[in-house]
């Protein structure tokens, strides 16, 4: 009976626990969100820390696989990611379902969420509480972007072919460097909202590095888009341009 309580036990920590080469361990975690909950996937690399941190958002399809490889990605490089769980279990390879499911997220439950990221990391004795940035791609974009003017500790905002703010009160509020990647055949954003985006953070004198890619569409870093929109070259270039402006901006 002993031994199978023990391995009872043993199951139940690996259901939740996950060590990934290079890094000490991937688990499930939850936080206050607003009087609510909120989730997601953390990420942490080998070490005591602490660690630079970066906030990673879903695109419309939920935190799929390939959101939680990301965040991998970014703690092979060093920085504890979390990626964040916005539709709470809810996951689609569907892109029906997907509008659906983006549709009916609660946009303060989103924020809320995020903000209850942010602060979960602060907690944290790993997390360095000054160097703590944001990705997120499509809808994550929007979110990441969002985020930045809320949350004026953030170092570091990327956004993949993310929706931009337009006010200028809120775009008045953002503190941290933007990164974007956006695609040249994108619709929505197209690249005359992006271009206004960049020449408005610049006139509001904020720091900013946008790139359009010529002839990459919607959602071009994902080798899943399902509309045959992945483009390789402009992936690769997108990410390292992440990665050395999170080196930048959270390592320095």
């Amino acid at each position: 009976m002993k031994r199978v309580i023990l391995a009872l036990a043993a199951a139940a920590l690996c259901s939740a626990v996950f060590i990934s080469p290079g890094l000490a361990a991937e688990q499930a975690v939850t936080f206050k969100s607003g009087t609510e909950t909120g989730s997601g996937l953390l990420v942490a690399p080998e070490g005591k820390g602490p660690f630079p941190a970066v906030i990673v958002i879903q695109e419309w399809w939920g935190l799929d696989d390939w959101i939680k490889d990301q965040a991998r990605a970014l703690a092979r490089e060093g920085y504890a990611a979390l990626a964040v769980d916005l539709y709470h279990g809810k996951v689609t390879k569907d892109p029906e379902v997907a509008h659906q499911l983006m549709s009916g997220l609660p946009e303060d439950r989103a924020v809320r969420d995020l903000k209850g990221a942010d602060a979960y990391l602060l907690s944290r004795a790993d997390v360095k509480k000054d160097r703590i940035g944001v990705v997120g791609w499509c809808m994550g974009g929007k979110y990441a972007l969002q985020l930045a003017t809320l949350e004026p500790g953030l170092k570091a905002v990327v956004a993949y072919y993310g929706a931009p703010p337009t006010d200028p009160a809120a775009l008045a509020r953002i503190k941290a460097p933007i990164l974007g990647n956006y695609g040249g055949d994108d619709k929505g954003p197209s690249p005359e909202q992006v271009k206004a985006f960049e020449e408005a953070l610049k006139k509001a004198g904020k720091t900013v590095d946008i790139k359009i890619y010529p002839g990459a569409p919607h959602a071009f870093a994902n080798p899943n888009n399902p509309w045959k929109g992945y483009r390789e070259d402009a992936a690769k270039d997108a990410w390292a341009r992440t990665l050395a402006f999170f080196a930048k901006h959270l390592k320095s």
